[in-house]
């Protein structure tokens, strides 16, 4: 007889272990640093890896002002919020969405390469994005940078 798969059941997600993930942005490349940090929360490195359950981890994304955008994204992509009334739409370039907020920047690429479904949000509250390499979770790690 076969060995079976042991699948990850949604009443066991009480017995989830969630662990903590540092990553340093300074010189990488946004898309390649934010698709890592979206498999490192959907959990997608587990071996116990279901797409229905949200059993991904921390991660703490730090030098986000130092994150790199390759060829024109600088100055060529936008952003746009709508607000719902009639000229209401705002665009901003990537360059002046990094002199204010350059949180913004890797939480949007980040949320976009999760899947849009109703995890998305829950998966989002474990990312932290802090613009430089001061953060208040240094005790959740157990190797000091």
């Amino acid at each position: 007889m076969p060995t079976l798969t042991k699948s990850t059941k949604p009443q066991s997600a009480t017995s989830i272990k969630r662990n903590w993930h540092f990553v340093d942005l300074k010189g990488k490349v946004l898309g390649r640093a934010a698709g890592s940090i979206a498999s490192l929360i959907q959990g997608k490195h587990k071996t116990t890896y279901t797409s229905y359950l949200d059993a991904g981890d921390y991660v703490v994304a730090v030098n986000a002002q130092s994150i790199v955008l390759t060829g024109r994204k600088l100055s060529q992509k936008t952003y746009s919020n709508y607000s719902g009334y009639p000229g209401g739409l705002r665009v901003r370039t990537a360059d002046k969405v990094m002199a204010k907020n350059p949180k913004e920047v890797i939480q949007r690429a980040v949320s976009g390469m999760l899947p849009k479904n109703k995890l998305r949000k829950s998966r989002m509250t474990r990312l932290f994005v802090y613009a430089d390499d001061k953060h208040p979770h240094q005790d959740k790690f157990s190797v000091k940078k």
